[in-house]
């Protein structure tokens, strides 16, 4: 490993042999060269991930089919600091803080994004009224999307919150819908796609549908608007929380995010339309993703909210370009 970048690694998935073992003793198996204690300390410092969410108790019991992301961090590593970024604050109070995360903004530090995260900007905006359950790296946070993904983010105030916030995460409680324009139209319309996502077996860097392994992953989707033939609009609601889970599964049935450069093949040869529009998608900066609604039961009051933004300016100029095709 080296000392001077960060390092990202995987799991392998657990098996029977593992099932309900503490997540430091399971990693400690897979990683023989790295101290318990220091992978301890990896996971206090909020740099082991499961599906997304953060795992920073050392305690918890891993379960058969779990495959968890580590992040070795650089030897000398300075901590975030707060930066006065302006944030879209959709709702806050005490013990959470709602935010509509742009697109382009990485959640947390890690390497090539030390400054200008959500972090950052969340450690000037709360001062010290973070959950450190998250490690110093990670404050608050309980979920993430990815950074050219915009959209609703859940971030924790106080430790208490934090691990009822997690609980729904991991019982996969909490409703999320997100919005996406793909390439080609959905065959069906509506569905459900159920498959296993899991590590790639031929590029590490990208998640697969995999049958014999991951884990299983369930995607409601609903065509919303068809653009002739070249594209559509589609709302999904997941079941489940997986990395990558909406790019990979709508992928898989043939409708690849407009501007998703690990997922899709250049389409500009078979898309049906003028050249123009060609030129347009192929051309979109970002995976056209938006996690427009966000709910929860909320940790003090136990009552559930619901939170919903409007589709980002990018994502509607591409969707008006496709409508006056």
């Amino acid at each position: 490993m080296s000392e001077n970048q960060e390092t990202v690694i995987f799991s392998p998935s657990v098996g029977e042999a593992n099932k309900n073992v503490r997540i430091d003793k399971f990693l400690a198996l897979c990683l023989p060269d790295m101290s318990r204690a220091r992978i301890q300390r990896l996971i206090e410092g909020g740099n082991v991930v499961l599906d997304e969410i953060v795992i920073a108790d050392n305690s918890h019991k891993v379960k058969v089919g779990d495959c968890y992301q580590i992040t070795i961090p650089p030897a000398k590593e300075a901590n975030p600091e707060p930066e006065d970024i302006v944030l879209d604050i959709v709702y806050e109070d005490e013990d959470v803080v709602v935010v509509n995360k742009p697109a382009g903004m990485t959640v947390h530090p890690a390497a090539g994004a030390y400054s200008g995260t959500l972090v950052n900007a969340l450690l000037y905006h709360c001062r010290d009224n973070l959950s450190g359950i998250g490690g110093v790296k990670r404050p608050g946070i309980v979920h993430r999307i990815d950074k050219e993904t915009s959209g609703l983010l859940v971030v924790a105030k106080n430790d208490a919150a934090h691990k009822f916030l997690s609980e729904q995460f991991a019982e996969h409680s909490v409703e999320r819908t997100y919005f996406a324009v793909v390439y080609g139209v959905p065959n069906p319309l509506n569905g459900k796609i159920v498959a296993n996502i899991g590590r790639s077996p031929t590029d590490r860097k990208k998640m697969a549908i995999v049958e014999n392994r991951g884990k299983m992953a369930i995607t409601n989707y609903k065509t919303v608007q068809v653009y002739k033939k070249t594209a559509s609009l589609v709302q999904c609601n997941l079941e489940t929380g997986r990395t990558h889970q909406i790019r990979v599964h709508l992928s898989s049935i043939g409708n690849a995010l407009i501007g998703d450069k690990v997922y899709v093949k250049n389409h500009k040869s078979s898309i049906p339309a003028p050249t123009e529009i060609k030129n347009y998608l192929s051309d979109f900066p970002r995976q056209a993703l938006h996690a427009k609604t966000l709910g929860f039961i909320h940790p003090k009051s136990k009552k559930f909210m619901q939170f919903d933004t409007d589709i980002p300016q990018d994502m509607a100029q591409l969707i008006l370009k496709l409508s006056d095709m």
